[in-house]
């Protein structure tokens, strides 16, 4: 196992740079995730650690050694791949044998790494089949079987379940991360999906338009997002967000909705009077207030059983709100909703930069 280092890394496609100078520090035994929207260069800088794109300037270090310039093949990684990239014409077996025959390992050896792989994959009953004979799921574990029996000092996994239907690509979340916890081998892990990132990542690395917004666990980018863009991609459903004035008095600062409503500002939040604002709300953050809160009409009621999803409306901005309870609410009614002020955020209005003291 090793660390990985990305140093002031920078990409260009000839005049159009795709990658501003990133630095990101992998510790070693972490399941590190890259997320951010299609063409954020999340997917560049994982084939930049690969050594399959060149890096225009910056430094990749795995371990203690500067890889830049190091073939794949040198650079002791193994990489899982959207498109699972089998040998259809081979069995399970040599699929997961074909590199370490390449490097003319023993026979007694691959056959007892190849088992041991099968076995934690649950691919002993497999190991003669064709990729034509299984499932997506099944040729997702031998692409990974292929990787651990190369014993790599990294696993590199660039979107490996967007393939799947919704249901296994939950059931695979588990077994990757479950795999990751039984190896225990620094990993890197891309993917457009932030429930993915969520709960599959010790450490998230959120990018937008080859830039790092924001680095840290899956909670401390939940509750504390350092702009409107962390905040409105992390977290499903995704957070709200109501414009508004900041309105300071003596030791009192309100927040002055659109329609003139005023709602306390968040607790410990910065920013001067008369400032344009973005008031940030979680849905599981806002309840029911009878004597006042923020008026809004109810547009469509999604009851689950074991919560009730609101839509809702705000003079033209739509709002999500998650009730524990279930509210048998009617349509184009109106309910008042007040936010937790514990967990709701303020971000100025201009920069998106979340305001606090």
């Amino acid at each position: 196992m090793a660390s990985v280092t990305v140093q002031a890394v920078r990409k260009r496609f000839g005049e159009v740079e795709i990658l501003h100078g990133v630095d990101i520090d992998i510790a070693d035994g972490s399941f590190t995730v890259l997320v951010g929207p299609s063409g954020c260069g999340k997917s560049t800088l994982l084939r930049m650690i690969a050594g399959l794109e060149h890096i225009s300037g910056g430094e990749i270090r795995i371990g203690d050694r500067r890889v830049n310039d190091l073939p794949p093949k040198q650079r002791d990684i193994a990489m899982v791949f959207q498109n699972y990239a089998l040998y259809p014409h081979m069995t399970v077996r040599d699929n997961m044998a074909f590199a370490l025959m390449l490097a003319k390992m023993d026979k007694a050896a691959v056959d007892a790494k190849v088992g041991r792989a099968a076995e934690i994959l649950g691919l002993t009953v497999l190991l003669e089949r064709y990729p034509r004979q299984l499932s997506g799921g099944q040729r997702q574990r031998v692409a990974m079987g292929r990787a651990i029996v190369r014993d790599p000092q990294v696993f590199l996994f660039d979107e490996p379940l967007s393939n799947l239907d919704a249901k296994l690509r939950v059931a695979m979340r588990t077994e990757i991360k479950e795999l990751h916890q039984r190896l225990k081998t620094t990993s890197v892990y891309v993917t457009h999906d932030q429930m993915e990132a969520m709960t599959m990542g010790d450490k998230i690395v959120v990018m937008r338009e080859g830039r790092i917004e924001q680095t840290g666990n899956p909670l401390e980018l939940y509750d504390h997002p350092v702009n409107t863009f962390v905040a409105g991609f992390i977290g499903s459903p995704a957070m709200n967000f109501l414009p508004g004035t900041l309105r300071r008095e003596g030791d009192t600062a309100r927040v002055q909705l659109v329609d003139g409503t005023e709602v306390r500002a968040p607790a410990n939040a910065a920013g001067g009077d008369g400032q344009a604002v973005i008031l940030g709300m979680r849905p599981e953050h806002l309840s029911l207030d009878a004597s006042g809160g923020i008026p809004t009409e109810v547009v469509v009621v999604e009851p689950t059983g074991a919560e009730t999803h609101v839509s809702c409306r705000h003079h033209g901005t739509d709002l999500a709100v998650v009730f524990r309870e279930r509210h048998a609410f009617v349509p184009g009614s109106t309910i008042h909703l007040q936010p937790d002020l514990l967990h709701a955020h303020l971000f100025d209005a201009k920069s998106g930069q979340r305001l606090v003291a």
